[in-house]
């Protein structure tokens, strides 16, 4: 609000100059038309002085082509008639008197040049603020267009997420879906951590890592503990604890991955490993109920079995138990 007031003044300030400007240059004229009509043989310094004058005015104001006109027009007819009386009563030569359009004609292509910078700083400005439109207007469209772009590429992501899991589950009750070998989980948890460390602001943290070996589907296995962690960040918030763990005995091993989010409702543990067994995620999203049935179907194709154990609003374990190799 202060600024537009200051604005306000300074505006009524720069009138209030150009007004006086106006009126000290019509007083200057009155002057030397009647230093011409007192001093006859001097009259054309009253006359240099008059358009002096008008010429440090138009360069101070800088008027458009109409009050110009009318401007020089006022000097032209009033120093002519006041050289022109002189010359009546042969009190100056003809000389003098020409100096008028002269004078006049170098002013018009001053005014002439003038306005035509004017014009031309004018016709400026408009390309800029053009430009400046349709820089804006393509700022929006890419704007707009990369947020839509990133819509399709996200859903085109879960689609191929989609159809890859639908393939894994379906194909994982074929004899010939694991291609076995053997497996150190302590290696392969510790790669696992790190390569999902830096995909979410969690506190993750590897527990108890056993020197056990299974003889799995390297793969298939990835794929699963993928689908474990994944489902962990999705029930997580920034700074809650995603930790992996392997341990061994009896013949068995067992993959944990357990975490201090927003757990699971008991009416739930019994159906999260059903196809398109969906809940809601910390964000309020759902996944595409596929991952958590991709771990099952694996951990049975390995002779093992999948659980999970939760506390609603303290966390959840997810569990793959495999046989020993």
């Amino acid at each position: 609000m202060q600024s537009v007031e200051v604005r306000r003044a300074e505006r009524a300030w720069l009138t209030q100059a150009r007004d006086g400007l106006d009126a000290a240059w019509v007083g200057l004229v009155l002057l030397n038309l009647v230093a011409i009509a007192v001093w006859p043989s001097w009259d054309t310094v009253p006359f240099h002085l008059i358009s002096t004058g008008f010429a440090v005015l138009y360069g101070l104001r800088l008027w458009p082509a109409d009050p110009v006109w009318w401007g020089l027009g006022i000097v032209i007819i009033t120093t002519f008639a006041g050289i022109g009386l002189d010359l009546l009563h042969n009190n100056s030569s003809l000389e003098e008197a020409a100096e008028i359009p002269l004078l006049a004609a170098m002013f018009v292509a001053i005014v002439w040049h003038a306005n035509r910078r004017i014009a031309a700083d004018r016709e400026r400005q408009l390309i800029g603020e053009k430009n400046s439109r349709l820089l804006e207007a393509q700022r929006r469209f890419l704007q707009d267009a990369s947020h839509h772009l990133r819509t399709v590429l996200g859903e085109i992501t879960r689609l191929r997420r989609l159809s890859e899991r639908l393939l894994v589950i379906a194909a994982a009750e074929d004899p010939g879906f694991l291609r076995t070998e053997r497996v150190l989980l302590d290696e392969f948890a510790a790669e696992l951590i790190g390569r999902w460390r830096p995909t979410a602001p969690r506190e993750w943290k590897l527990g108890r890592l056993d020197a056990a070996t299974v003889l799995a589907d390297a793969e298939r296995l990835g794929l699963a503990m993928d689908a474990l962690l994944e489902n962990a960040i999705r029930h997580t918030c920034d700074g809650d604890l995603i930790q992996l763990s392997v341990t061994g005995g009896n013949g068995l091993v067992r993959i944990a991955v357990s975490d201090t989010g927003s757990g699971i409702e008991a009416g739930e543990l019994a159906h999260v490993f059903d196809r398109f067994r969906t809940g809601p995620n910390a964000n309020g999203t759902r996944g595409t109920g596929l991952g958590l049935a991709l771990v099952r179907a694996v951990a049975d194709a390995h002779g093992g079995s999948a659980r999970v154990r939760s506390v609603p609003g303290k966390g959840s374990e997810f569990e793959i138990t495999l046989p020993a190799g």
